[in-house]
């Protein structure tokens, strides 16, 4: 019986922690991203949200893509900026280029931020870090890898108790709706995925916020905006083995977020 269970112990750890998550690594065409940091960090160094979002376009396509797609510029992080929140807040006013707090990535905070409103404050928003990473793009193409997470509510971090926001668990779901709002305003030439944080459950960012993942990062060709009209991005389909994950991953999903009961609501 001991070595039974020896053995199956032993079948387990090979399992888990070998043979699944190198079977659905993929890279594709961005074999450069199997070097990618994983999540970002906060000023004090803790695992900040995961990535999972790259766009692929010159620094002048990309704010010009998303606020076709209703995403507007955060807002720079200043004295006058967070006058500006306190005043919505307590007015209960809506504040829809709010400023975002730092994350860093590369040693460096975000190169841009986005955001879009999801109510009538700024309490809940959609919103997008990006930091520039040509080296892990295609070459001759600028590319930006970003973590897209939405905000539920303001409170206080669990490891520092400073005032932010707190994000849903869910961040597929942002990274999803940031790729289907860019879809529906005609400014994706194409689609692909690649491994990012890899399939994880129990997920901790920087405020001490839990989230889950898929563990893909979604990546997407800007157009340019006078071919916004030309059609529908090309998809390209994943490997079958993270087409098989991800279809295991759908129904876990469904388990997880009604256990987390803190929903979109969008």
């Amino acid at each position: 019986m001991l070595i039974l269970l020896v053995l199956a112990i032993l079948a387990y750890g090979l399992l888990a922690y070998f043979f699944l998550p190198f079977f659905w690594r993929h890279y594709g065409s961005q074999p450069a991203m199997s070097a990618s940091p994983a999540v970002t960090r906060t000023k004090e160094g803790l695992p900040g949200d995961p990535l999972n979002v790259g766009l692929i376009g010159d620094e002048a396509e990309l704010p010009q893509a998303l606020a076709a797609a209703g995403w507007l510029p955060a807002d720079p992080l200043r004295l006058q900026s967070l006058w500006d929140m306190a005043k919505t807040l307590a007015l209960k006013k809506p504040y829809p280029q709010a400023p975002v707090s730092h994350l860093y990535l590369f040693d460096r905070k975000e190169d841009l931020a986005f955001e879009k409103a999801a109510g009538r404050t700024l309490k809940r928003r959609h919103h997008v870090r990006f930091w520039r990473a040509d080296a892990l793009g295609i070459p001759g193409r600028p590319f930006w890898i970003g973590a897209a997470t939405f905000d539920v509510s303001i409170g206080l971090s669990r490891y520092t108790g400073q005032i932010l926001h707190h994000i849903a668990p869910d961040v597929d779901a942002e990274r999803d709706q940031l790729m289907a709002d860019l879809q529906a305003a005609g400014r994706l030439e194409s689609r692909h995925s690649v491994s990012g944080i890899g399939p994880t459950l129990n997920g901790r960012n920087g405020e001490g916020d839990w989230y889950y993942s898929d563990g893909d990062v979604a990546i997407g060709v800007l157009r340019a905006a006078s071919e916004a009209e030309a059609g529908g991005p090309r998809l390209a389909p994943p490997p079958a083995a993270v087409a098989v994950k991800n279809r295991l991953w759908a129904g876990l999903r469904r388990l997880l977020a009604g256990v987390s009961g803190k929903g979109r609501g969008d």
